[in-house]
């Protein structure tokens, strides 16, 4: 395939993507009342609480509540529209790659989407009780109205990080897979990325209890020690197969180079 051919190929499954968010974009316009119900809710439940209107979302200008709606709906497109343009993205990529490695991409793929979901899950259901915490510390008679934009792109990126935050043991296996990070330098280091895990929760979870910091934390670490066994599983089978560099060489002496393939 010509260079020229590639890049037609790029535009028109780019154009495909444009057009899928497009159109499901128009769903995200039409429910966006309801939407802004959903996001708007921890707000409106702490108002309630404090049976006052000094807690409450605001739109700063006139042209704010035009620009939100648009906001939303077009990320109601990019999201309900991910199989179609994650497709054509995966689809421009195949040529390129080996039937091995084909198989493997696809297997990465198909765990990610999952986990991120269930990182996005996660998030979407203790964002409630993070808005609620923060909101406490508005003392009584005084006035928190937030701005609906901010408070949008705060439930975007809560959401993305802990989606993101799911994808720890897909990272950790490509390492692996890699040859960059082997099983026994990820199980010594447990207690580092123990550590890690538990100020990044309670950075997202700014609660003073320690059970939701660890509740927060509990699904990640435990999805690092399955990714050290799925390492560890790896390693054997290439050990198996003879595929482990280490035992390649093995047999070389020091001064002896080793083969380029």
């Amino acid at each position: 395939m010509s260079l020229g051919e590639h890049f037609r190929e790029l535009r028109n499954r780019l154009l495909v993507s444009c057009i899928a968010i497009a159109a499901l974009s128009v769903v995200g316009w039409y429910f966006y009342q309801d939407i802004v119900d959903v996001i708007a809710a921890p707000v409106q439940a702490v108002a309630r609480e404090r049976g006052d209107e000094l807690v409450a979302l605001r739109f700063q200008n006139i042209t704010e509540p035009f620009a939100t709606q648009l906001k939303v709906a077009i990320f109601t497109g990019i999201l309900l529209a991910s199989p179609v343009w994650l497709w054509q993205l995966w689809a421009f990529l195949l040529p390129g790659l080996r039937p091995q490695e084909r198989r493997i991409a696809l297997a990465y793929f198909f765990v990610s989407i999952p986990l991120f979901l269930a990182g996005a899950g996660l998030a979407s259901f203790t964002f409630p009780r993070l808005v609620a915490i923060l909101l406490g510390f508005t003392p009584e008679g005084v006035g928190n109205l937030p701005g609906m934009a901010e408070f949008l792109s705060l439930v975007l990126y809560f959401m993305l990080a802990f989606g993101l935050a799911f994808l720890l043991p897909v990272v950790l296996v490509a390492l692996n897979q890699l040859r960059i990070l082997s099983a026994r330098n990820m199980l010594r280091s447990w207690r580092v990325t123990l550590f890690a895990i538990l100020v990044f929760s309670a950075f997202m979870t700014p609660d003073p209890s320690a059970w939701t910091m660890l509740a927060m934390a509990a699904p990640v670490f435990f999805l690092f020690w399955c990714a050290v066994g799925v390492a560890f599983l790896l390693e054997r089978r290439r050990r198996r197969r003879g595929e482990d560099p280490a035992d390649r060489y093995a047999g070389l002496s020091p001064d002896e180079a080793t083969p380029l393939s």
